[in-house]
């Protein structure tokens, strides 16, 4: 993505003066920002430009080399040091030598329209557009995008979706079948698909599968409160042992230290899905191929119909056992969390969203398609998912300003500024649990790759689109 002259010299101005700011006595950031600063005049905006680029880069370099840098002030500019680095400006061609006495003539007005054919002059520099116009080229490319890339047919999720019921018809047969002690509810396929929230393809679809779990036996912990110290998470604890002893419920077989455990849960549900349940059979009965996915530690059934590919990812749930009425899902967690069940709050953050804009008539919800529908086509933003963006657009949605379809292009770039100002950060909270934040398992390698992806699209949104 090229870097516009006035943005190129803004950005060289706040990366010179953060530098400046660490080692303003160096006499190496001294000579540099003399060369640049009479780069200009000698070289032109481009020459100057891949001049600062290729000094900035050798500087860095040597800093690094001889001089230890403050983590807290480094990590938040040095995706945008990256972004100096690896972008490569658009140059102006330097006028000859004959023109440079010549007086340099104002542009005119982008509203005035020429009565005739002018000639080209390809030594002259395009002229920019205004600002507004520059915000009406986003806006239609924005409403081009939706239409083209995030819209599904209706079709296409009618399909997905018969297909989805008739899985879990099936699913919840041989459940019943194969566990007759264990009580399960019904099977129900849901998601962003259901809520209108799935971009671009009807290709995924979550189904739930809830435990029935006997009132009075059971109680929940916070997963801070247990060894694990986890705030995504829930322990489920066995209660009422003095007066219904173990074994008294069926899902006693699942206990670990007095809990129920999610990782036994899956295990148990994983070796059925995948030796047990005859889907040659039940695929043909459905006019699809469906397979169960071994390289992935989530349940997941892969669809191919001549239609569409979907997956289908299969949920164990535990649905309100307190009052709060949380939802928690069996996921492969990691170390001592393993055994404890992960609050979903996907239900709650859909129903927010939907809650919003049915107030005001709002596109936050539209906001959250083009977001996904960009990061899906972007494979250096391949890294931020739906739960991410979620977090962004409810975050903006709170705010008291204009939701209109006229305001989404102001509204894409505000979400893409409060992006790079938490990658900074390397902090993004969960909008309804803010102990927890969903960057923590990122890289720092990753937070550059996104950082200066997301740095560049600010700069050229249309480059995303």
């Amino acid at each position: 993505v090229g870097l516009s002259p006035n943005l190129d010299r803004q950005t060289m101005a706040e990366f010179s003066q953060k530098r400046g700011k660490r080692r303003g006595d160096e006499g190496l950031g001294s000579m540099v920002d003399f060369l640049l600063a009479n780069a200009r005049l000698v070289l032109g905006v481009g020459g100057a430009a891949v001049l600062g680029i290729a000094t900035l880069a050798v500087k860095r370099f040597i800093d690094r080399a001889t001089s230890p840098q403050d983590e807290d002030d480094t990590k938040a500019d040095s995706w945008k040091e990256l972004s100096l680095l690896k972008a490569t400006p658009h140059l102006q061609p330097r006028p000859p030598p004959a023109a440079l006495s010549q007086p340099v003539l104002p542009l005119a007005p982008s509203s005035s329209a020429p009565e005739g054919p002018a000639e080209t002059d390809p030594e002259v520099t395009p002229q920019l557009s205004s600002p507004a116009l520059l915000c009406l080229t986003l806006q239609e490319r924005l409403l081009a995008f939706e239409r083209d890339r995030v819209t599904i047919p209706a079709a296409q999720v009618a399909l997905a979706k018969q297909l989805a019921g008739d899985i879990a018809l099936e699913l919840q047969a041989y459940f019943r079948s194969k566990f007759p002690e264990l009580p399960f509810g019904a099977f129900v396929p849901g998601g962003p698909l259901y809520d209108g929230l799935q971009a671009g393809a009807a290709d995924h679809v979550r189904l739930l599968v809830p435990l029935v779990l006997e009132p009075g036996l059971w109680s929940l912990v916070p997963g801070v409160d247990t060894v694990a110290r986890d705030p995504r998470c829930w322990a489920v604890r066995r209660t009422q042992l003095e007066f219904c002893p173990r074994g008294s419920s069926p899902w006693d077989r699942f206990l670990v230290g007095g809990y129920l455990s999610s990782r036994i849960l899956l295990e148990l549900l994983r070796k059925a899905l995948a030796a047990s349940v005859n889907w040659p059979a039940i695929g043909s009965l459905l006019g699809c191929l469906i397979r169960p996915s071994m390289a992935s530690e989530e349940l997941l059934l892969e669809v191919q119909h001549e239609r569409l590919e979907l997956t289908v990812a299969v949920l164990v749930a535990v649905p309100g056992v307190d009052a709060d009425d949380r939802l928690l899902l069996a996921w492969p967690l990691e170390g001592l969390a393993g055994n404890l069940w992960l609050q979903d709050l996907y239900p709650v953050e859909a129903a927010r969203l939907r809650a919003l804009d049915d107030h005001d008539a709002g596109t936050r919800r539209r906001l959250l398609l083009l977001l996904c529908a960009v990061c899906r086509g972007c494979s250096a933003l391949g890294q931020l998912g739906r739960g991410h963006l979620t977090q962004v657009v409810l975050r903006l949605g709170e705010d008291n300003v204009d939701w209109t379809e006229a305001a989404l292009g102001e509204r894409f770039l505000q979400a893409l500024e409060l992006l790079i100002g938490s990658l900074e950060q390397a902090s993004l909270p969960c909008h309804f649990n803010p102990s927890v934040n969903l960057f923590s398992s990122l890289r720092e390698e990753e937070i550059d790759d996104i950082g200066y992806a997301l740095y560049s699209g600010l700069q050229e949104p249309e480059g995303l689109l």
